[in-house]
């Protein structure tokens, strides 16, 4: 099963919510039960991907192994017969053939990591199939009385010690990161009933799981709802799962519930679909049966897949270096401008230079978010409960030209390299108590909150696409999120550099909504 289109999703929703006075609005945080708050006030540390692990495994073995075998040639073979690119070529090709016969062994999994014998002995017999293999190559090919038997041995042992090595520290910092709870999926069931205990046992039966499961939520009231599922404690209803995703980490989103209450289950995907992690359907009860490739597995846990999280794994660490690389290029660039921007706007009007707002961040946390400041000192909102219009009276003269320009944005490039808090391009982050006629934000356009399921940008693709600066009707603020769903959906690297080399066209022919 496809995951849902996220954005066909809000399109289908309507907006609905009553017009409330244009007053500041405390912040609605839904109250959750004392078993949800306990769970919320535990410590977790942040998670480490599998994957990205993995992957830096691989580079790692392929590196290590390249630079014994070069280092060995370098000081024994180079002195007495001189310096021969053959020699580094095979290096390089028995370090990547290593790499592959080590996945095909299938040790590249955080499971094996953790062991010891099972991953020795694969990794053992794989090295030495490398040697027989180009031992074999070098006789056929005429060229094993060319190779030196000493720095071929040297290499096969002092390579094979440095794996054993690298495996045993590997196991160490594995071991102690899953005690950290970095490893697991931290997952909650919905639905608390027979199913859900069911699925509750099969998925902590099984050996080396990295299923970490908080408790349960379930709407209903009467005895179907039972009060713990195979000891996982029930910590609320449906509609608390957000606020309780967003005050712990929420990795997975299990339904327990069988296919044939579709109803319940859309119900509650309408609700969920905002949130920035997985949400899949357990087949484990279900009679209807598909194909084993239709399915994603937890263990021997058949499911469906709903919703993915967006940018994980590796994207997270293509999009972290994107970021900070190309950040501090633009941050060092842009130094001199920022520095004369700085000076006028001290120079104009009385008061600091930069200016700190509340916004919403990734998974609707609260960041402050700088900017040089474009009011009058006195009359700062750093809440933006009132929406800067046009001709605004507290706009200072540097102001009106800085906000024209976005030149005011530049100082956001801290929280860029240094905060880490934003990315260079994603959802703008729109001000906590952001309103269009009178209402917040998230009540004007149903699934708002889902354009915070990745960090907000300085730029993106709405911004690009005319749909900045002041939002005065629904149809501005409409649009801002479907461009942004449309980016999550389809992010890469090289979306966000186009983005990232049209703003400063956009900046200059579609800036008439900025004042």
């Amino acid at each position: 099963m496809e995951p849902i289109n996220a954005r066909s999703m809000l399109n289908a929703a309507t907006a609905a919510a009553a017009a409330t006075a244009d007053q500041p609005r405390v912040e609605r945080r839904r109250r959750l039960s004392q078993a949800a708050i306990a769970v919320t006030n535990q410590k977790v540390r942040r998670a480490y991907s599998p994957i990205v692990i993995a992957g830096v495994v691989r580079l790692t073995d392929f590196g290590l192994l390249s630079i014994i075998g070069v280092a060995l040639y370098l000081g024994y073979v180079t002195p007495l017969a001189g310096f021969h690119w053959t020699y580094v070529a095979a290096i390089f090709g028995m370090s990547a053939t290593a790499v592959v016969c080590f996945q095909a062994s299938d040790i590249y999994q955080v499971q094996v990591f953790r062991g010891q014998l099972r991953q020795m002995t694969r990794m053992i017999s794989s090295w030495t199939f490398v040697f027989l293999l180009f031992i074999g190559a070098s006789f056929f090919a005429k060229l094993d009385g060319e190779v030196s038997r000493l720095w071929l041995s040297a290499y096969f042992f002092v390579g094979l010690a440095a794996l054993i090595a690298d495996r045993l520290f590997l196991r160490a910092l594995i071991r102690s990161w899953a005690r950290q709870g970095r490893l697991d999926r931290r997952t909650i069931i919905v639905g608390s009933d027979e199913n859900g205990e069911k699925l509750v046992e099969a998925l902590r039966v099984q050996d080396d799981s990295d299923i970490d499961i908080l408790g349960v939520f379930d709407d209903r009231n009467d005895s179907r709802a039972l009060d713990t599922c195979a000891g996982a404690q029930k910590l609320g209803k449906v509609d608390d799962i957000v606020e309780f995703a967003r005050r712990t980490r929420v990795d997975l989103v299990l339904f327990a519930l069988p296919i044939s209450a579709e109803t319940r289950i859309l119900d509650m995907l309408k609700k969920l679909w905002v949130l920035p992690v997985d949400i899949r359907l357990s087949a484990h009860t279900n009679k209807l049966r598909f194909r084993p490739r239709a399915y994603s597995y937890l263990g021997k846990v058949p499911t469906l897949d709903v919703f993915e999280a967006p940018i994980t794994d590796w994207d997270l660490v293509m999009k972290w270096l994107f970021d900070h690389i190309v950040g501090s290029i633009v941050l060092l660039l842009a130094s001199p401008v920022m520095a004369l921007v700085a000076l006028a706007v001290k120079l104009d009007s009385p008061g600091p230079v930069l200016f700190r707002q509340k916004r919403f961040g990734f998974n609707n946390e609260r960041i402050d978010v700088y900017k040089f400041r474009s009011l009058y000192h006195d009359q700062a909102d750093p809440l933006a409960s009132k929406v800067v219009t046009k001709n605004d009276s507290r706009v200072t003269r540097v102001g009106r030209f800085i906000r024209k320009t976005s030149l005011d944005e530049l100082p956001q490039l801290f929280n860029v390299v240094f905060k880490s808090n934003l990315s260079l391009v994603g959802p703008r982050p729109h001000a906590v108590q952001g309103k269009v006629q009178s209402q917040l934000f998230d009540e004007a356009v149903d699934g708002y909150f889902a354009r915070h399921r990745v960090k907000p940008g300085i730029t993106g693709w709405a911004q690009i696409n005319g749909w900045r600066g002041e939002i005065d009707n629904e149809e501005k603020i409409q649009k801002r999120v479907e461009f942004d769903l449309y980016y999550i959906e389809n992010w890469s690297v090289l979306f966000d550099l186009y983005i990232l080399l049209k703003t400063p066209l956009a900046l200059m022919t579609k800036n008439e909504n900025a004042y």
